[in-house]
């Protein structure tokens, strides 16, 4: 994914996902892409697509050709929902961002949040450009990329997962199989209480930082 760029606001825990600017981007080359802005989409959606989001999203793929990130997008907008992370104002965004994080650890998940602020610390003190841009269902760390992440797995155990490349695992830190698989996050440490929270953590999260200058 691409560099996040935008610094956090005075006082905020969290940074613009890059994301952001994908969008940004995206919706300003639909007119050349589609001959339609934005807002002329969710108008002509709204007006002649048909009443159901699913219904549009196939509408939108099968009747206009659209992929279907695009089509799922549009249809989610166009219906006035907050269609996921794909937003195209940083500062609504950057609003947003505490209430994923609150909205992962509600409810049978909400004694995992003392981990969650001893790990969104030690993730945003690895350096000066580490930078936290929550999801809807993880928390990554990034600094060029993504170099880690938060995930509360389940009621007792949030994940810290790392982008550790092919490195052999040693001690706790667990391989996912990510890298076979090609994805960003490779290897992981399960955590379940603050005692856990230790120099071995500590350390994964430097090497995955300047893993990536």
């Amino acid at each position: 994914m691409a560099r996040a760029t935008k610094k956090k606001p005075a006082g905020s825990l969290y940074s613009v996902h890059p994301g952001v600017a994908m969008v940004q981007k995206w919706i300003r080359d639909l007119p050349e892409k589609t001959g339609r802005t934005l807002g002329q989409w969710l108008e002509y959606i709204n007006r002649a697509g048909p009443p159901t989001e699913k219904e549009r999203r196939d509408w939108l793929k099968n009747e206009h050709g659209m992929g279907t990130n695009t089509a799922w997008w549009l249809a989610e907008k166009a219906g006035g929902g907050e269609a996921g992370l794909a937003d195209e104002d940083p500062e609504h965004y950057l609003a947003m961002a505490p209430q994923y994080v609150d909205a992962m650890l509600a409810g049978p998940k909400a004694a995992l949040r003392p981990l969650y602020d001893e790990l969104l610390r030690l993730g945003l003190a690895v350096g000066p450009d580490a930078k936290a841009c929550p999801c809807k269902t993880i928390v990554p760390l990034y600094r060029n990329h993504v170099f880690a992440q938060i995930k509360p797995t389940t009621r007792t155990r949030l994940d810290l997962g790392f982008a550790l490349k092919d490195t052999k695992p040693a001690g706790r830190l667990i391989d996912t199989g990510g890298f076979t698989k090609k994805d960003r996050i490779t290897h992981r440490i399960p955590v379940a209480s603050l005692d856990e929270i230790d120099d071995e953590v500590t350390r994964w999260l430097g090497v995955a930082y300047e893993m990536d200058e």
